[in-house]
């Protein structure tokens, strides 16, 4: 390839790039619309149809449609008619993988304002989140009422494919008593105790939070082992216990904030304990990973970040830890294991 070729190919790439931005605001788009529960099953709509329905222009929605067969997630079913894919059915809502709440939250409202704020993290470290609403990203969740429970359906979405194979990579069965620290609605820790039968769970975080958690527990079968509690890392955690599970904790938080959460476990745990840390830990180098991306995330919305292994032994040994090993699995993240130094 020539150099004029190499040059045209890479401008080619980037054009590619930059469409893909279209193509996630035609998934916010039809995420919005509820597009995919005005489809029954394999059966085709109309354009016609569904622009009534919705109150919109036949052809301007039937423009939207073909848009949406060149993503995937409809197909032609003939003249006028669409019908949804398997992609398409993926967007329903409840459907399993919460895809159209994961599209709303990290494309729509919530987050696209912090982007335009973008290079404000870069200039002052502060997120861009914050420039945008006034407000921290925790705030803004418990003070928008439903808005932690969407939050909530978005990660488990988002992090869909984590909870098992962490609890398949990681061999939780030597453990008596498992800490969920900021656990959420329980989505790590039922899979971690529906996997080791012989550990009991502890599932900690805010009040409003764990208010969707007895159901999930129930649906993994677990709810007979677990206790919920409800506090704030920030000033606590449950005592006594063999480990501490901390699954996308550490990168919502900068240095100082971690130090905090970091020394209430190391408080907490028995004194031959287990601190776990479930994160998208990044390769060192070029090699691509979702890690970098879900890296900027952190910074313009929480003001966290990703690390690679080095850096959270940087993290951890200042605060009286010393990582043992680091474990992967087959997905994104890998589980960091530490002991009191």
């Amino acid at each position: 390839m020539t150099t004029s070729e190499q040059e045209a190919a890479a401008a080619s790439r980037l054009m590619e790039m930059t469409i893909d931005h279209w193509r996630g605001e035609l998934l916010l788009q039809a995420a919005e619309m509820s597009l995919a529960d005005k489809f029954d099953g394999d059966s085709p709509r109309t354009a016609k149809d569904l622009a009534a329905e919705y109150g919109m222009r036949h052809r301007e929605l039937y423009r939207f449609l073909r848009a949406l067969t060149g993503i995937g997630l409809l197909a032609f079913a003939g003249k006028d008619s669409f019908r949804l894919t398997d992609l398409g059915q993926a967007m329903r809502t409840g459907a399993p993988g919460a895809a159209r709440s994961a599209v709303i939250a990290l494309i729509g409202d919530m987050v696209k304002p912090a982007w335009i704020d973008f290079d404000h993290g870069l200039v002052t470290g502060d997120p861009g989140f914050e420039k945008a609403h006034g407000q921290s990203l925790f705030e803004y969740l418990q003070k928008n009422p439903g808005m932690a429970t969407f939050f909530s359906e978005t990660m488990v979405g988002f992090h869909g494919r984590e909870p098992p194979a962490v609890a398949e990579a990681y061999d939780f069965s030597g453990i008596g008593s498992l800490v969920d620290v900021g656990g959420a609605s329980g989505n790590m820790l039922g899979h971690v105790l529906s996997r080791h039968p012989n550990v009991k769970g502890v599932l900690y975080d805010l009040p409003h939070v764990v208010a969707d958690a007895p159901a999930l527990l129930a649906s993994h079968g677990v709810a007979d082992r677990v206790t919920i509690e409800s506090g704030s890392f920030f000033e606590s955690v449950p005592k006594g216990h063999d480990a501490y599970l901390l699954s996308h904790i550490i990168h919502d938080w900068d240095d100082g904030e971690n130090a905090t959460i970091l020394k209430n476990v190391r408080e907490a745990m028995n004194p031959d304990g287990k601190l776990l840390i479930v994160e998208m830990v990044l390769p060192e180098g070029d090699a691509p990973h979702m890690g970098k991306m879900l890296d900027m995330m952190m910074m313009l919305v929480p003001g966290g970040e990703e690390r690679t292994a080095a850096e959270y032994a940087e993290l951890l040994e200042p605060n009286g830890f010393r990582v043992t090993r680091v474990v992967p699995t087959d997905s994104a993240v890998s589980v960091v294991e530490a002991v009191r130094a």
